[in-house]
């Protein structure tokens, strides 16, 4: 039995976590569909955060979400590979991903992006070759948000492979694209079900945003950033159930896991509650 045939076994049903720091509230969800449940399949989406750098020097709070590419069969250890392998990454350049940051470097940060994105590919492909297999059996996407833990530095960034979503909450208002001037639409929106994902391709999209005291700013994959774009009544309430502050841990499970009516998908999110110094 392979280290990765033993992971399938206990692939948990829901992942909760959170943090805080100084100012800032996270809370993170993974929950396994209903179409996986109802087959006996396992949860693909992955969700993982760290504390990064050294203290009191550019620390960063991370996270990243992934969403294994359904079709292939080891995609659900694809997505966790590709959250660690991604983490390690940016702790290794900790202090050097704080100034870019700090310095609002988009280009900067782009270019960090890329290269993680390429360490989280070769080690999927890595991963593969040992055991016989084309690395498209570990397929997945990745969504990853930095943020400094400097209060005076207000800048957070962004980075994709594929697709998700990232989401902002303000004064009552979502933008579910923010940077990229998209305000909420009650139509929704055309879902494409098709996906760029590592280790195949590397195509990078990265992002600075500022955020302000009172948003809350949501990094996920398409079975939350789906439902969330295309029904209005989502919408509104989490806008009730997260517009005032972060909940406890168990009160956003239950918020997270509004039901929607046609989404079965695996649901996973990231959630930053921007409070007030």
């Amino acid at each position: 039995m392979t280290d990765d045939t033993l992971a399938a076994a206990v692939v948990p049903d829901i992942v909760l976590d959170g943090a805080a720091h100084g100012a800032l509230t996270l809370r993170a969800a993974s929950v396994r569909g209903d179409s996986h449940r109802y087959l006996g399949e396992a949860r693909q989406d992955s969700v993982m955060t760290a504390h990064l750098g050294e203290k009191g020097s550019g620390e960063l709070l991370a996270v990243a979400v992934a969403d294994g590419v359904g079709s292939q069969p080891l995609s659900h250890l694809g997505s966790q590979h590709a959250c660690q392998r991604a983490l390690q990454v940016l702790g290794v350049r900790a202090q050097e991903v704080f100034e870019t940051l700090a310095a609002g470097r988009e280009d900067l940060f782009a270019d960090l992006a890329r290269q993680t994105a390429a360490h989280v590919g070769d080690h999927l492909v890595e991963r593969a070759g040992p055991r016989g297999l084309a690395p498209v059996t570990y397929s997945t996407t990745l969504r990853v948000l930095v943020v400094p833990l400097d209060p005076a530095v207000r800048t957070r960034g962004v980075f994709t492979v594929g697709d998700g979503g990232t989401a902002l909450l303000r004064d009552g208002s979502w933008d579910l694209a923010p940077g990229e001037g998209g305000q909420e639409k009650d139509e929704g929106r055309v879902i494409d079900t098709r996906t760029a994902a590592l280790p195949m391709s590397r195509s990078v999209s990265a992002r600075l945003l500022d955020t302000l005291p009172g948003d809350v700013l949501v990094v996920s994959t398409d079975g939350f950033s789906s439902p969330l774009a295309g029904e209005p009544e989502m919408r509104a309430f989490l806008t009730g159930a997260w517009g005032g502050g972060a909940p406890e841990p168990a009160d956003f499970l239950w918020q997270f896991q509004y039901r929607v009516k046609s989404y079965d998908d695996d649901r996973t999110a990231a959630v930053l509650w921007e409070g007030r110094p």
